[in-house]
This record gives C-alpha cells, structure tokens and sequence, in this order.
C-alpha cells in the first residue's frame, strides 16, 4: 500500500473548512493512524525526515532489530522509559519530538524537574545525541544510566 506524507496531508488539511472534513476523513482513511499505530507512523516520519533509517537506529540505541521493529509497531509493549528514550536519542530527535513519541506511547514526557530527565534534556538540546556520552554524565551524577548495562 501506498504511503501518503504527512506534510502532504497537512497541506490538504490547511485548505478544508469543518464543513468537509468528513470527506477528507474518507478520501484519505487508508492512509490515516489509527490509535494502535499512531506511535509506529510517528517514529516513521520523523526518521524519514531526518533521513536515518531504523536499522540504524536499533543498533545506536543498543536494541535488536528484532526486539526494535516489535517496540516500534507496538507488537509488544514495553514498560521500560528508556528503550523509547534511547530510539529517539539514537533517531536524533529534538526535545519535542521526543515528548512526542513517549506520549503517544503512553509514557510520561521528559520532565526538567527530574534530574535524570534534566541531563537528558540538556544533551538532546544541545544536539548530544551519542548515548554513552550521555550515560557518562548521568553516571558522574549519581543517576541511573540510560543504556543498559552490558
């Protein structure tokens, strides 16, 4: 099945009164997220955005492909922050990106007023996207590190 862009269908939606978003909702169905894979096409876009591909990023984030493609089309869910953490920080993903994707995973955003989620913050801020250089700093802090130990 063929895939319509996002920005395709944002640029749709700036030209529809409330009057025909019915249609719209009908025109566009196949191409639409439903709530179960809203996570999975959200990822997929901002990747493809950035031109980075999900191979790449399992491997950066330190998680199979395997393990990685089962998160990420939500096959299995899991409860574990930092795995999603750790996809958008090996994705590059802004702050807000990454807010983003934790909330519609249903995962609290990171929060400035939590010292781990304040490292985190501050290197994705600062385009600091190696996660080792980020546990490096957690761990001279006393905090937990985001990579799982090997």
């Amino acid at each position: 099945m063929e895939n319509k862009p996002t920005n395709e269908l944002d640029s749709l939606l700036e030209n529809i009164d409330m009057n025909h978003i019915k249609d719209y909702l009908e025109e566009n169905k196949r191409y639409l997220a439903d709530e179960k894979k809203e996570f999975y096409y959200y990822i997929k876009d901002v990747l493809y955005e950035k031109n980075i591909m999900l191979k790449d990023v399992y491997a950066f984030a330190g998680i199979s492909s395997g393990f990685g493609s089962k998160i990420i089309s939500m096959e299995k869910h899991t409860k574990d922050r930092d795995i999603i953490i750790r996809i958008c920080v090996a994705g590059h993903f802004a702050l807000n990106e990454i807010n983003r994707a934790l909330k519609l995973y249903g995962m609290s955003e990171l929060y400035s007023k939590n010292p781990r989620d304040a490292v985190i913050i501050v290197a994705i801020n600062k385009r600091k996207y190696n996660l080792y250089d980020i546990d490096e700093k957690l761990k001279e802090l006393g905090l937990k590190a985001i990579m799982p130990k090997e």
